[in-house]
């Protein structure tokens, strides 16, 4: 008999959790505590850093002064960016929760994004644009891209950073080439992309839209598969070794599917409100959920096994 999932609840926001991501592995994380990884996860202005593998509070970044929209950490875990409503992106030094930089921009930001080497920045929103931010040269004007006709909801770095992939409220994906500012393809859809998930080990893509979960060469944009949901789905992640897949949405579920044969492997209640945000951690031993009913969910990839805040004493035996 399957054991049955025993969540990590983080509570006590008081707004959805919307966007959360993982940084790496660092050296000085794993040193510290083994597996150790760093989520941010969002409420009304008000950007948290956790301790990965059991969801504890770190810090705050306080300084935005309207809704953030989008966050993310660098690799190495030493910068934050997040992407707001009153019309900036900032980033942040993860480390000291010291404000190190406000971008400025012309509407609403949607997203951020570091390049591998944390020395540029992406950002995309409400205004059509992607921008690229030379962080070592802040007072530099950012380079610009155009070609959506609708807010920007995510934009990310691929192929070593020479490529963008961007998706937007025109139900389309782009993708981008960093140095002639040019499409190289795009993609059209029957519904808005609700989220987009790129996978540098394989060059895969990962979207969803409606109750469509879809699988892309990210190079090319070429379609692998696609996997139809009960429900509307608004979040999904590739687990690393690409074994399996969870995704989550307007039910309240939580997904999981054989990446292979696309068959459903279980389904299970994983909040109180639609699921709006699902990732793996990087070393695949978690993933965590973000909730419209205010909270975020670690689960366990390998049910049973200590991990964590997982102590497993006994067979179906938990402390």
């Amino acid at each position: 008999m399957a054991m049955r999932q025993t969540p990590l609840t983080c509570s006590g926001h008081t707004r959805p959790v919307v966007d959360l991501a993982f940084s790496g592995i660092t050296p000085y994380g794993y040193f510290l505590i083994i597996h150790l990884v760093f989520l941010i996860d969002i409420e009304h202005g008000k950007p948290m850093l956790r301790q990965g593998d059991t969801g504890d509070w770190i810090g705050t970044f306080l300084g935005h002064k309207g809704a953030v929209w989008g966050a993310t950490l660098n690799k190495e875990a030493t910068k934050a960016a997040t992407a707001a409503a009153d019309f900036t992106a900032k980033v942040w030094d993860a480390v000291t929760g010291d404000e190190v930089l406000t971008l400025a921009h012309k509407h609403i930001v949607k997203s951020v994004n570091f390049t591998q080497d944390s020395n540029c920045l992406l950002t995309g929103g409400n205004d059509k644009v992607l921008r690229i931010y030379d962080l070592g040269k802040p007072e530099a004007e950012p380079q610009e891209i155009a070609g959506h006709t609708s807010a920007i909801k995510k934009a990310l770095w691929c192929n070593n950073d020479q490529q963008i992939l961007s998706a937007a409220d025109d139900k389309t994906i782009r993708l981008w080439d960093k140095n002639t500012k040019e499409a190289v393809k795009s993609l059209s859809f029957d519904a808005s992309v609700s989220s987009m998930e790129y996978i540098p080990d394989g060059e895969v893509l990962v979207i969803t839209y409606g109750r469509t979960i879809a699988f892309y060469k990210a190079h090319s944009l070429d379609l692998i598969k696609t996997v139809d949901a009960p429900a509307s789905i608004h979040s999904a992640s590739l687990h690393p070794d690409k074994d399996f897949f969870v995704a989550g949405g307007d039910d309240f579920k939580l997904y999981k599917y054989d990446y292979t044969t696309k068959e459903e492997m279980e389904s299970y209640k994983g909040h109180f409100g639609p699921i709006h945000c699902v990732r793996f951690s990087p070393d695949g031993e978690l993933y965590a959920s973000g909730s419209e009913d205010g909270t975020l969910r670690l689960w366990q990839t390998a049910v049973g096994k200590t991990y964590g805040l997982w102590k497993c004493v006994l067979p179906g035996k938990f402390t």
